[in-house]
């Protein structure tokens, strides 16, 4: 179908105050925070209900037209990329908070409400959502959905799996469902399960009950200076062998304190090669005793420079390097692709220096902040995307990184997901029998080529343009 018709027929479905096309659109809705893979859609759509979402996938079916869920677009692999054209189905009109049931500590919001917003709903009943990617300010909880989102504390509160009670779902062919209840443990297979974490693949989510943490009452939180990344990453494992379960244990390394520094001005021990940044909440005398130990685990292990907040400010001005670290590395490059292995804790050490090895010999920068607590690895190349071969080198050395990953027991993703990034290094760490499984329950939802095309599976037809960088992915 033409782009024209195609509009067309968007308009028909919502009013033409809900569809946008053109060079200028399109451009802004071609990739989401994985800039180095682009397609444009022919329009995209403002659905502000689930009956109107309902309604643009029953069109895009009946006329063969692929579509794409995306929220915020910060997605880092690719999933929020319309892989295929067609249109892109937004949900940032989506963002009522629609009832804060306190009493049983849950609380039902529209796909496209702000993962902080939804906190602040639930701050004066003294309770929070607890997942808090790095992009909580602007990430909306549909996408945290689709990514099983996870963040700095993670590691003591788990993913967002851990955190949603029900959804609404739009599935492949314009049905809704609701799946799940507001009572955890709901009986039979869990389908809820299959859906957080999907990618968007088996439908577009549109609302959904979350559960809700009460707030801590005490939360400590310290920043240590080291002098090498292993020392760091050494400290980690230390803490957790002691039994402690951080809130949040984040380490930046030199680089990145190089773009703080360019960026914000933000200065730190002259020698330090490495942060790590520990917070430990709950009751008064438990986070304090936690953190008591951590700071003399530091200390025993060779830190440079300890800091401990002793109110709100100075807590959040710790916090500024692990928050703002992302974004000041627009001072070292045009261009940042930040990758997401797991491994166990133990093999950090390991990792760090094979990720530093492969970035020299492929002639790259790279910086890494990520969750050390849960081994979850986030190297970040920065380059210029506009030098010849720079994004296939790009690509190739993340390959390498992430088959490490796997060599040392880990996995290709912790949180950002499959998407298009990934695809070819998880297919091939998949058995035919593995991977006709997935494809199996994922039929559970009747899924078709349409519904956000390209993504998680290898094998879906019109997707060469997206292969082309897949090492063995005919196999």
């Amino acid at each position: 179908m033409d782009e024209l018709s195609l509009v067309k027929g968007m308009t028909a479905v919502l009013g033409e105050e809900k569809v946008v096309s053109g060079a200028a659109a399109m451009r802004a809705y071609d990739c989401d925070a994985y800039t180095v893979d682009r397609f444009a859609p022919a329009c995209v759509v403002f659905p502000e209900k689930t009956n109107e979402v309902q309604s643009v996938v029953r069109w895009c079916v009946e006329n063969s037209v692929p579509f794409t869920p995306r929220g915020a677009g910060t997605g880092l692999s690719g999933g929020a990329m319309p892989a295929l054209g067609g249109v892109v189905v937004s949900t940032k009109r989506m963002t009522r908070i629609l009832e804060v049931d306190a009493e049983n500590r849950c609380l039902l919001a529209e796909a496209g409400a702000v993962n902080s917003r939804v906190s602040e709903a639930a701050k004066p009943f003294g309770l929070h959502f607890a997942p808090d990617p790095s992009s909580q300010t602007v990430s909306t909880i549909g996408g945290n959905i689709n990514e099983n989102s996870g963040g700095p504390h993670t590691l003591k509160y788990g993913v967002t799996a851990n955190h949603v009670l029900q959804v609404t779902l739009v599935d492949p062919h314009g049905e809704v469902h609701v799946i799940g209840s507001k009572v955890s443990g709901f009986p039979g297979i869990d389908l809820l399960g299959l859906v957080v974490g999907s990618e968007g693949t088996v439908g577009i989510v549109t609302e959904a009950w979350l559960k809700l943490t009460p707030l801590p009452q005490s939360v400590y939180t310290a920043l240590a200076s080291f002098s090498t990344p292993r020392a760091a990453t050494e400290c980690v494992a230390a803490i957790i062998a002691e039994g402690i379960i951080p809130a949040a244990l984040e380490m930046m390394d030199r680089n990145i304190l190089v773009a703080l520094r360019s960026a914000f001005g933000l200065t730190y021990h002259p020698d330090t090669g490495a942060l790590l940044l520990v917070e430990c909440d709950g009751h008064e005398s438990q986070a304090c005793t936690e953190m008591e130990k951590c700071v003399q685990l530091f200390r025993r292990l060779g830190a440079l420079e300890v800091t401990e907040a002793h109110d709100e400010q100075e807590r959040a001005r710790l916090w500024t390097a692990r928050k703002k670290g992302i974004g000041a590395m627009g001072r070292l490059a045009p261009t940042i692709v930040t990758h997401d292995g797991v491994i166990p804790r133990s093999r950090l050490p390991d990792m760090l220096e094979f990720v530093y090895q492969v970035a020299s010999e492929s002639g790259l920068g790279v910086a890494n902040l990520f969750h050390a607590g849960d081994g979850n690895l986030h190297p970040c190349f920065y380059f210029d995307d506009r030098e010849p071969g720079m994004i296939d080198r790009v690509f190739a050395a993340g390959e390498l990184i992430l088959e490490k990953c796997l060599e040392l027991g880990g996995s290709v993703t912790g949180e950002h997901g499959i998407g298009v990034e990934k695809v070819g290094v998880w297919a091939r760490h998949l058995s035919a029998a593995d991977l006709a499984l997935q494809s199996a329950v994922r039929e559970v939802f009747e899924v078709t080529d349409l519904c956000n095309p390209c993504k998680v599976f290898p094998d879906q037809k019109g997707c060469v343009e997206h292969m082309r960088r897949w090492r063995g992915a005919a196999h």
